[in-house]
């Protein structure tokens, strides 16, 4: 099958699972937050950045699977400015997609084995859109692949992707713009989780950690690298404490550490490393 059909019919199948799933709900879990930071790093930049981030985050379940939808508004300050010798700060909006498709209950059948709880097929997408003063990314990815669901508290998925990501960067310095140019198909080994515990005080692990191999020429010809991207947090549920349900109100600190972000080799590039903490703070309804 050609790579764009392919493409497609991930984009269809996607479609299909979110109008099946938005009928017959059997949880959900909707959370507004923020986050902020002062050593965000940004590839062939050597200052560290300040970030505001507000996040919008919707997670759901329904009877043959799960979806869930990030969308991230990024705020940068003027270290990491909008155009060529502005003052102000890039602004960049970032949309992750998944649908997990349980292949247990879609068979009815377990696939229970030792640590593995289940087993899922999940596609989904990123989407970004980025005015800054020298790439202006638009990011456009399709991702599709196997999915491990493991038997902790809370989640714990382990996923192998195969990713189909394009690009078309706008150049404010030169005023170019780039024909949307494709990667070479590439894989991820990702993990993501929630996993709760309380040491007095009711608290929350949670995060994901990207593998990403290299994918090939870049759209000007260079070599990519493979990446390194965990994101992780402890969360504080200070709900009881403001007379709020359980989960309401969360606060905690979270560390990111990207290396080679985007595919940009560190190696006489050290904006291409970011080792990132952050304050957080989220209100789910």
């Amino acid at each position: 099958m050609k790579p764009q059909l392919l493409k497609h019919g991930i984009a269809l199948t996607l479609l299909a699972a979110c109008g099946c799933a938005a009928h017959a709900a059997d949880w959900s879990d909707t959370s507004i937050g923020y986050r902020y930071g002062t050593k965000y790093a940004e590839p062939f930049n050597t200052k560290d950045i300040s970030k505001s981030i507000v996040n919008l985050t919707s997670a759901s379940g329904y009877k043959y699977g799960k979806n869930f939808l990030n969308v991230d508004l990024l705020m940068s300050d003027d270290a990491d400015p909008s155009s060529a010798g502005a003052k102000s700060g890039a602004h960049e909006a970032y949309v992750v997609y998944r649908h997990t498709l349980d292949l247990g209950k879609v068979m009815g059948q377990s696939f229970a084995a030792g640590p593995v709880r289940g087993l899922g097929a999940t596609a989904g997408f990123d989407y970004n859109t980025k005015t800054d003063a020298g790439y202006n990314s638009k990011k456009r990815m399709v991702v599709a692949g196997p999915t491990l669901m493991l038997d902790v508290p809370g989640f714990l998925d382990v996923s192998l992707f195969a990713l189909w990501e394009s690009n078309a960067p706008y150049s404010t310095f030169s005023q170019t713009a780039t024909p949307r140019y494709s990667y070479k198909v590439h894989p991820m080994l990702t993990a993501a989780w929630g996993i709760p515990f309380n040491v007095g005080i009711p608290l929350s692990f949670e995060g994901f950690a990207n593998f990403i191999g290299s994918k090939g020429k870049n759209e000007f010809g260079g070599d990519t690298a493979s990446e390194t991207n965990i994101d992780m947090q402890i969360m504080y549920d200070l709900s009881a404490a403001v007379g709020a349900g359980k989960n309401t109100f969360k606060v905690g600190l979270e560390y990111q550490y990207w290396k080679n972000k985007f595919g940009n080799s560190d190696h006489g590039n050290p904006g291409a490393t970011a080792k990132t903490p952050m304050i957080r703070a989220e209100y789910h309804f």
